[in-house]
């Protein structure tokens, strides 16, 4: 048992540091004592525990935060709650210590600078973002404001200075989208292996000119042609899919982008349609999209994202610096493979291939 002098839970000193530590001293004495006197090792190993977490809750609890977000998703996707759930457990809870400022989901192109506006003039704590072109909105307006953003390539797209030292108030994560599109077109040449011709799906707005090209020489390597197909926004998505698929396209790459490959998303819908209509095998950037009936996806998890996004916050919040953090990447890939879609495509994916994916759905 612990001595009777013991608190049963530490006791707080007043005004914690955003560090903590000092709130538990007197707690960590009695573990030590307690540990000292024989006390069984699970029921050690239990306060251990209790005093290492309860700083956590104790600096989370101490104020209440402001969450400003700028996001082309909705927020009532796996990824958002996922999020909020990585918040919950580093103690940053909406309704008690979190504040999420209104206005910040499903911010489009034709918005973005009156949404930045409002939500700075807020006065957040931090603003969560993303990809580059509402990140850019807000770059415009505050330079003081923390922003956590992820984007395709957050050094390429000129959002911060390098990824050791962002030296702004923009941190975050950068998806390395110029060399995984590369893998991802490998990996679409050896699913269709017959393939003289295949075809990528480009957001026209972002995707720079000599990444493209860099696409073209690797695929001519393989003695394959590669056409681009640039697309400005969701309406010109159908079209674009039916013009490549007329021009002798095999299969499509949908370079990273959120224009092409959030499930859940109208565009996304669009593409899904227009892709089991015209029988195209397809390659995405989120496994998510396999998962939700696509060919083939290679990359990150979505969700993930946001979750090493939301730690990223919790750093923020107890008080580290954006230009002081460097950006993150991904370091977990996975290949997903859906052998229903190549059922329905009529199409079937080379053993090989399937053997290395990570996750198969028959």
């Amino acid at each position: 048992m612990l001595p009777e002098s013991c608190p049963p839970t530490p006791t707080p000193t007043p005004n914690p540091s955003p560090q903590g530590g000092g709130e538990q001293t007197e707690y960590a004495a009695c573990v030590k004592h307690a540990r000292a006197s024989g006390i069984p090792r699970r029921i050690f190993v239990s306060l251990l525990g209790a005093a290492a977490a309860w700083p956590i809750a104790a600096r989370a609890q101490d104020r209440t935060y402001r969450l400003g977000f700028l996001l082309p998703t909705t927020r009532q996707v796996p990824a958002v709650e996922a999020f909020f759930d990585e918040l919950r457990l580093n103690g940053f809870v909406e309704g008690k210590n979190l504040v999420v400022l209104p206005g910040g989901f499903e911010a489009t192109d034709d918005s973005l600078a009156e949404r930045a506006a409002a939500l700075v003039n807020a006065v957040p704590d931090a603003i969560v973002s993303g990809p580059a072109p509402p990140l850019r909105a807000l770059e415009a307006i505050t330079r003081s404001v923390p922003i956590i953003g992820m984007s395709e390539d957050m050094v390429g797209e000129g959002l911060v200075a390098s990824l050791a030292h962002p030296g702004g108030n923009i941190t975050g994560i950068s998806l390395l989208s110029p060399e995984l599109d590369g893998k991802r077109q490998e990996i679409l040449i050896e699913a269709v292996p017959g393939a003289r011709r295949i075809a990528a799906m480009a957001d026209s707005r972002s995707t720079p000119p000599y990444h493209l090209e860099a696409l073209q020489h690797a695929a001519r390597s393989r003695g394959v042609e590669l056409s681009v197909f640039g697309v400005n926004g969701p309406e010109e998505i159908a079209a674009a899919i039916d013009a490549a698929k007329a021009a002798g396209a095999a299969a499509l790459n949908f370079l990273a982008t959120p224009l092409f490959s959030l499930p859940g998303t109208r565009s996304n819908a669009i593409v899904m349609e227009r892709i089991a209509a015209l029988r195209l095998p397809s390659i995405f950037q989120w496994p998510e999209t396999a998962e939700a009936g696509a060919l083939a996806a290679y990359g990150p998890r979505y969700a993930e994202m946001y979750r090493q996004r939301a730690r990223m916050v919790v750093r923020i919040l107890r008080g580290a610096k954006p230009a002081d953090m460097p950006v993150e990447q991904p370091t977990r890939f996975q290949l997903v493979i859906n052998l229903k879609a190549a059922k329905a495509l009529g199409h079937e994916v080379p053993a090989g291939l399937v053997l290395r994916a990570d996750e198969v759905i028959e």
